[in-house]
């Protein structure tokens, strides 16, 4: 099968097209043909051997979100999906075990429908993106009616985090630059602040006390925690990202493998999409074979959307 991936670590240059076996789905495991595969931050990490590659050998497939269609189940796998049905799924990379290929093996509850009425592209960006918001806020343990801040909002992750959190009953107030105010509204956000330096003082303006909690997709929470009121919590989805200990908060951080067979979870993305409540954006649709190009265009900053990659 053809997959783009690795065998010594570096920029963009060393992806590369590869020819691999096509893997087999064992018992609980879903094949899957892969049609669209989104390219995200944590797959330059895997190019550059920070992540996912300590405990395997080359090549090195990135990918943790995939769309396609189900090629072949596992014997005795508990799903209700049949073959030739239209998914996403999200992936945990190990070695050659990535999205950017033909064919990819999950296990089961790595997998749901694609939403009624999205493409393959706009599916493949839901699975882990998606479910780093989700876990963004779970990890905050707020009730119904709580105030979050949530940086990044213009991103691919910070986007859904505004939604998600719309969707659980959070009053959200969310960060831009001038020229995605507009977006960042339409996303849902109650309260729309300029970001930089000057945030927090702005969110305590709106909320003397500070808000509930913090989810930070842009790796300023060291800046922007004082905006939080004592006790409360932080979630970053930024690896590596120094916050302060400080006024009895609690700092948390996401990793969506722990994620990656919370089924239900998964599904539930699906469902919003399909009510419109959760929105896919595109930045650039690429084929394999221009995955340099897309990682130079991911690394290069800027992006409203996600660059997605077609097989």
């Amino acid at each position: 099968m053809k997959a783009i991936g690795l065998t010594e670590f570096g920029g963009p240059d060393v992806l590369r097209v590869l020819d691999l076996p096509v893997p087999e789905a064992g018992p609980g495991e879903i094949r899957i043909r892969v049609h669209a595969a989104t390219v995200n931050p944590v797959d330059t990490l895997v190019r550059r051997g920070i992540a996912f590659v300590s405990d395997a050998e080359p090549p090195y497939v990135p990918g943790m979100d995939a769309a396609g269609v189900v090629e072949r189940i596992g014997e005795g796998t508990d799903t209700d999906l049949q073959v030739g049905e239209r998914v996403m799924a999200v992936v945990v990379v190990s070695g050659t075990h990535g999205a950017y290929a033909e064919h990819v093996v999950v296990p089961a509850e790595s997998v749901v429908r694609v939403p009624a009425g999205a493409t393959d592209v706009e599916a493949a960006t839901l699975p882990m993106n998606g479910l780093t918001a989700r876990m963004a806020l779970d990890l905050l343990e707020l009730p119904t009616g709580a105030t979050v801040a949530v940086t990044g909002a213009a991103g691919a992750v910070g986007g859904y985090a505004v939604q998600l959190a719309k969707a659980d009953g959070f009053r959200v107030i969310a960060d831009a630059a001038p020229k995605d105010e507009l977006l960042v509204k339409e996303l849902g956000a109650d309260v729309v602040l300029p970001r930089g330096s000057e945030f927090p003082e702005l969110v305590l303006k709106e909320i003397p006390d500070g808000v509930d909690g913090l989810v930070d997709t842009a790796g300023v929470a060291g800046l922007v925690i004082r905006a939080v009121h004592d006790g409360g919590r932080v979630a970053s989805s930024v690896g590596g990202v120094q916050v302060p200990v400080e006024r009895g908060i609690e700092t948390r951080s996401t990793f969506v493998p722990h994620y990656a067979r919370e089924h239900a979870k998964l599904d539930r993305l699906r469902r919003l999409a399909e009510q419109g409540r959760l929105t896919p954006r595109i930045a650039h649709t690429l084929t394999a074979e221009q995955a340099t190009e897309a990682h130079r265009l991911l690394e290069a900053g800027g992006l409203r959307g996600r660059v997605v990659l077609t097989f």
